[in-house]
């Protein structure tokens, strides 16, 4: 390639470097680079480093570009080896995204992968079996000898080949889009930031993590057993349909059915049914969560921080999809009380209030709904306004009421309609429908311009967002997603925003949680730095959405106190419960009961006074 045939779009710098790093990372752990390729693509200029000699590094001038293939992973190499970043990012990973997300049938096996991509454009790639032969042998591990080090760098010197070959179709079928450059430089712009907050991860308290880690085999039959003995549909360690179906109907819990006709067990009926029947939440962590659950999944590092890959723009709507057994905030919610700051440090949990329904407000310009969103309680707002509780109304006082319509105008953001909001609430169809009548006559405003969108979606073929991050519409997308697309899709862009905010004001952001941050700071500094990371995704919010701002809430976390989801405390310290009792099992004779002199024993593994707290009352 030269100056003369690269994409007219790219005019604009100076340099345009194509790079591509071979790198082993190991769960927890920051990413080892094993060599590095680059090619400037105006004058071919080379850089190839392996191992040691990967320095001086790579400069990238301020005027210039870095063209890669999902950037993050070499952007967590340039962390890695203490390279100055570049300014300028073009992914083309996320790119290619933005052409064919919705359309997967036409990707084919690989995905969103390098060989997708240049499938779809019909270009050559390396073998997918000589591809495979040589990643097994970087992942192996050294030492590499002298054929190793030849092949892996001619191996990681095609992938810069293939960006080479990649970047002039690509660009060209997405460059008559308005701006689109400018968008995917801020999709580069987050592919950095996610690098940033994949190296500093999130802290582990780990001497307990050791413990459950020691004992969760036994603590996790325990809790099986336990559970299933609270329900009287299990028998011999299996669940009895029949006596389900009698203990359903005893309870009174409008339970879904299948196509078939039997009682619905997913995980949406079983999530859905806890929300409204509380009773529900242990069936539900022990079907979905704990029968899978192994805890030594979780990629926690030897300095105790959990550190896995975002998944940055995996979902449809643009959200990260971390492995939800590897990231803390996957599994289910009480594991994440493992989270605790370590000493001298404090973390920030900051999250958007409401956000899709905020989102939903500002893209619709429903007055009625802005309105109801800046009293800061949305859900009984519409309550008061569809005339189902009286003015001065408050969570106390007309609680069910209040319950109901936060289902109601939570649900309606994804297309529920009166069955499932019937069964969801545990009322009639005729209940359903006065409920939903309601809404659209409080919000006829949004809903004409939920109609419009939808219509103009499949009219036009696609739905984007403020910064061209696009859904294709085709035979395979379901109508509710079209819905529900504009809010989630935003609410991912607000978020991706504010992490970079975050990042480039120097906040160290631990993890992105959907519509939330985990911040970390030093504990005498943290309120000062909580305040200004609020600041900032106030402000990325008004960005977004055109001067409307959304709400945030913030809890700080002080050490020795741990991160404390209400959802999951019983079951914390149920299991923080079962593990003293393990560990009072296996203690020398001599031992007092409640741990404390396990100090004076010659014990590898002692209860950590951290263990004897929070199987208490509380922190």
């Amino acid at each position: 390639m030269t100056a003369e045939t690269l994409p007219v779009a790219l005019a604009r710098f100076d340099e345009v470097w194509a790079v591509d790093f071979e790198f082993i990372v190991e769960p927890g752990e920051r990413p080892v680079p094993i060599c590095c390729v680059a090619r400037e693509l105006r004058s071919g200029r080379e850089f190839r480093k392996w191992g040691v000699e990967l320095g001086p590094p790579l400069e990238i001038k301020a005027t210039g570009i870095m063209v890669a293939y999902y950037a993050s992973a070499e952007i967590g190499c340039f962390l890695a080896l203490g390279w100055p970043l570049p300014a300028n990012v073009l992914d083309l990973f996320t790119e290619f995204r933005v052409l064919v997300n919705g359309r997967e049938r036409i990707v084919g096996a690989n995905g969103a992968s390098l060989l997708a991509a240049l499938e779809f454009f019909g270009l050559s790639a390396l073998d997918p079996d000589v591809k495979s032969g040589w990643r097994n042998r970087i992942l192996a591990g050294p030492p590499y000898d002298d054929q190793d080090r030849a092949g892996i760098l001619e191996y990681c010197h095609s992938d810069v080949i293939a960006l080479e070959a990649l970047l002039c179709p690509l660009v060209d079928r997405l460059c008559t889009r308005p701006i689109w450059l400018d968008h995917a430089l801020l999709r580069g712009r987050y592919m950095k930031a996610a690098a940033m907050i994949e190296a500093d991860g999130t802290p582990i308290d780990m001497d307990f993590y050791r413990l459950m880690f020691k004992h969760w085999p036994a603590i996790k039959a325990r809790l099986i057993s336990e559970m299933q003995a609270g329900y009287p549909f299990y028998e011999d360690g299996k669940l009895r349909m029949a006596k389900l179906e009698i203990w359903a109907k005893k309870m009174s819990i409008p339970w879904p059915r299948t196509e078939c006709g039997k009682l619905s067990l997913s995980e949406d009926s079983l999530k859905t049914l806890s929300n409204v029947h509380p009773e529900l939440v242990p069936m539900r962590e022990l079907r979905s969560n704990l029968g899978k659950m192994h805890v030594g999944d979780l990629a926690v590092g030897r300095d105790g921080r959990n550190r896995t890959l975002l998944s940055a723009f995996r979902a449809k709507t643009g959200r990260n999809q971390p492995s939800g057994a590897r990231f803390i905030f996957a599994p289910s919610v009480w594991i994440r009380s493992l989270i605790r700051p370590p000493a001298g440090r404090a973390l920030g949990y900051i999250d958007y209030s409401s956000q899709e329904i905020g989102i939903a407000a500002a893209l619709s310009g429903d007055r009625a709904m802005l309105r109801a969103y800046q009293t800061g309680d949305p859900y009984l707002s519409f309550a008061i306004a569809a005339g189902l509780a009286p003015a001065g109304a408050t969570k106390t006082s007309h609680k069910l009421v209040r319950d109901r319509c936060k289902a109601l105008v939570l649900g309606t953001l994804y297309g529920m309609g009166v069955n499932t909001l019937a069964s969801n609430l545990g009322i009639s169809s005729f209940e359903a429908q006065h409920l939903l009548t309601a809404h659209r006559k409080v919000y006829s405003e949004f809903w004409d311009w939920s109609r419009r969108a939808t219509d103009s979606a499949i009219l036009n073929g696609y739905l984007d967002t403020v910064f061209g991050w696009r859904l294709h519409v085709t035979a395979d997308t379901r109508p509710t997603s079209l819905l529900n697309y504009p809010m989630q899709s935003h609410g991912a862009e607000i978020l991706r925003l504010a992490c970079c905010y975050l990042v480039e004001a120097e906040i160290t952001v631990c993890a992105p949680v959907h519509d939330a941050v985990l911040i970390e700071a030093a504990e005498a500094d943290v309120d000062q730095v909580v305040a200004t990371a609020r600041v900032l995704m106030g402000k990325a919010s008004r960005v977004v959405l055109g001067g409307f701002e959304v709400r945030t809430d913030a809890e700080v976390i002080r050490y020795p106190n741990r991160y404390d989801d209400p959802r999951g405390t019983a079951m914390w310290r149920k299991v923080a419960g079962m593990i003293a009792d393990q560990e009072r099992d296996h203690e020398p004779q001599g031992m007092d009961a409640d741990g404390s002199s396990c100090a004076q024993i010659d014990n590898p593994d002692p209860i950590p006074s951290s263990l004897l707290i929070y199987t208490g009352s509380g922190t």
